[in-house]
C-alpha cells in the first residue's frame, strides 16, 4: 500500500509545475524532440531536458532516439486525463465554463 502511495506521489509531484504541464500539453498530439517542445513552450533546452528526465524517472514519459535528435512521448494517456480533470476542477472552482462544453 506505501509503495502505491509513494508512486501516485511521485507522479503528481512531477505533473505538480507549470513547465511540465506546458510539456505534457505540447506532446498531446504525439512525441517531439527536446528542441521542438523547449521552442513550442518557450523555456530554454537545458531546464526542459531536466523536466523531461524527472518526468521520464516517473514513469510518464517515454523516450526513443533517432540517430543524434532524442524523442519524448507520453507513456501513458492517463496522463492527460489527469492533467485535465485537475483544469476542470479549477474551472469549476473559479465559476467559469469547460471550454469543452462551450455552445458557439
Amino acid at each position: 500500500m506505501n509503495d502505491l502511495i509513494e508512486w501516485r506521489a511521485d507522479i503528481l509531484n512531477a505533473l505538480g509545475q507549470p513547465t511540465r504541464l506546458k510539456i505534457i500539453e505540447c506532446l498531446r498530439d504525439g512525441e517531439r524532440s527536446v528542441c521542438d517542445i523547449s521552442s513550442a513552450i518557450g523555456e530554454e533546452q537545458y531546464p526542459v531536458h531536466r523536466h523531461l528526465n524527472l518526468m521520464l524517472a516517473a514513469g510518464i514519459l517515454s523516450r526513443s532516439r533517432e540517430g543524434l535528435k532524442i524523442f519524448y512521448a507520453i507513456k501513458h494517456p492517463e496522463v492527460l486525463s489527469i492533467a485535465d480533470l485537475a483544469a476542470e476542477m479549477m474551472l469549476r472552482e473559479a465559476g467559469l465554463p469547460l471550454p469543452w462544453q462551450e455552445e458557439h
